[in-house]
C-alpha cells in the first residue's frame, strides 16, 4: 500500500502562540478526527516536546494531502513541512 508520510515542525513563535490559546489545539484535533474517520489518516504521532508531528495518510495523492495540511489551524505556525511518498513492506 503506497502512503504519504508528512513531517511537521512547529515555529517557536508559533507555539508559544497556540499555547496561549487553548481552542486552537481542539480545532486542530477535530480536523485529525475526521480525517481518521474518513479513513485517510493511518497514523498520527506528536512529538513530547509537541513541536513536531508526523501523520501518514493512505488512499489519497500529494495534492491532496498538502490542501489537507494547509486547511489545517496550525498551517501558519509551522516552520517546516516534508511530504514522503513510502511504500508500506509489512
Amino acid at each position: 500500500m503506497n502512503s504519504i508520510m508528512v513531517l511537521i515542525t512547529l515555529s517557536d513563535s508559533g507555539i508559544e502562540t497556540i499555547k496561549s490559546n487553548p481552542e486552537l489545539p481542539k480545532k486542530e484535533m477535530e480536523f485529525v478526527a475526521r480525517w481518521k474517520d474518513e479513513g485517510i489518516l493511518e497514523s498520527f504521532f506528536i512529538s513530547v516536546s509537541k513541536k513536531d508531528a508526523v501523520l501518514i495518510f493512505k488512499n489519497v495523492d500529494e495534492s491532496t494531502v498538502k490542501g489537507l495540511i494547509e486547511s489545517l489551524p496550525y498551517f501558519p505556525y509551522m516552520a517546516q513541512i516534508a511530504y514522503h511518498h513510502l511504500n508500506k513492506q509489512f
